[in-house]
């Protein structure tokens, strides 16, 4: 039995699903879900994220957030989180880095929101020599300052996807055609909460929606504003979504989303506007292009520092990194970066209002 072959029973007994309830399945599913099942980082996984490209990249976010910790006070305890944190790699950057910052560490309570039991143990062995904390959710983050990162978390959270057809829509579910997993569309109706998107979706165009993401921007804002702390959200994606973008990677190449569930990573492109408007009362930032932002904190000059003690293989690799995390034509346009602060305080480091 393989996960293809369950979800074609399920929607044969039963019918189609929605495009989220595929994506759920297909990685968290608890014995033959994606992330349930692997580490899928690194070259032996399917994708490779910034924190596994370069140490720059965690180091520079990590003083982020440590600055704006200093500009509000340093407050004696806070919660320094990490949503869906990987292997462990970017907080362990950031663990490292600012070890510099005198009082930081003392106050922080490391924790991590992690939903894979795989991940869990690798994050362990990452961090160890460090008290970690987990929670299940957003919603079971302390209530108290936050300084939070979110790196390559919210593209991985199912949507849904609906097709405008004149003034109505319809939604794309997954069925069966012949046995094989195919897309469908629900018939055309009302959807209340996109008649804003008909003024810039063209008819036949796709708008998908994050069904969990403003609960957990929420969440997260409403501990900002409440206590104090900064988030940094870090993924790619645009200020408004438009089209289908569903994807799925396996061994670092594109697949069909639908041709082998459970053994792909899938992922969608994210609406930062939602995201933004979800966090308030806590204030957002621009969004800003990740080059953009690392260069603001000096990305270029650490490298530099870094490149002195290199030479052959090892500089050729370092500066193939820079230019991976910052050249517009690689992931220097294509990712961006949200920052969420309190009303009364300044925007983290790297970020404008």
């Amino acid at each position: 039995m393989s996960l293809r072959d369950d979800l074609a029973a399920r929607i044969a007994a039963q019918g189609p699903i929605t495009v989220a309830e595929y994506m759920a399945e297909a990685l968290l599913h608890p014995t033959y879900g994606y992330y349930s099942t692997r580490d899928p980082l690194g070259a032996e996984g399917d994708f490779t994220t910034a924190p596994e490209i370069s140490q720059m990249f965690g180091e520079l976010v990590g003083l982020s957030l440590a600055q704006s910790w200093l500009d509000q006070g340093a407050p004696s305890s806070f919660t320094l989180a990490e949503l869906g944190p990987g292997r462990g790699t970017l907080m362990a950057d950031i663990l490292r880095a600012t070890t510099r910052v005198p009082g930081f560490l003392g106050a922080a309570r490391i924790t991590l929101v992690e939903a894979s039991d795989t991940l869990r143990d690798v994050q362990r062995e990452t961090l160890a020599g460090h008290e970690i904390n987990y929670a299940e959710t957003a919603d079971d983050l302390p209530e108290a300052p936050i300084w939070l990162v979110a790196n390559e978390f919210f593209d991985a959270l199912p949507i849904r996807q609906f097709q405008r057809d004149g003034a109505g829509w319809r939604e794309r579910f997954v069925g069966l055609d012949a046995g094989k997993l195919t897309i469908g569309l629900s018939p055309v109706g009302p959807q209340a909460s996109l008649n804003h998107r008909l003024d810039d979706t063209e008819n036949g165009r796709v708008v998908e929606v994050c069904p969990s993401a403003p609960s957990i921007l929420s969440a997260i804002g409403a501990r900002i504003e409440a206590h104090g702390g900064a988030a940094l959200i870090i993924d790619y994606g645009d200020w408004r979504s438009l089209g289908d973008t569903l994807q799925a990677l396996q061994h670092h190449e594109p697949t069909d989303p639908l041709a082998d569930p459970g053994q792909a990573d899938l992922t969608t492109h994210v609406d930062f506007e939602v995201l933004a408007q979800s966090a308030t009362p806590a204030a957002h930032t621009r969004i800003t292009p990740q080059g953009v932002f690392l260069e603001r904190l000096g990305i270029t000059a650490r490298a530099q520092a870094l490149a002195a003690k290199l030479d052959g293989p090892a500089l050729e690799a370092h500066v193939a990194a820079h230019r991976r995390l910052t050249h517009p034509a690689e992931m220097g346009n294509l990712f961006k970066v949200l920052g969420l602060f309190p009303t009364t305080a300044a925007p983290p480091p790297g970020l404008e209002k």
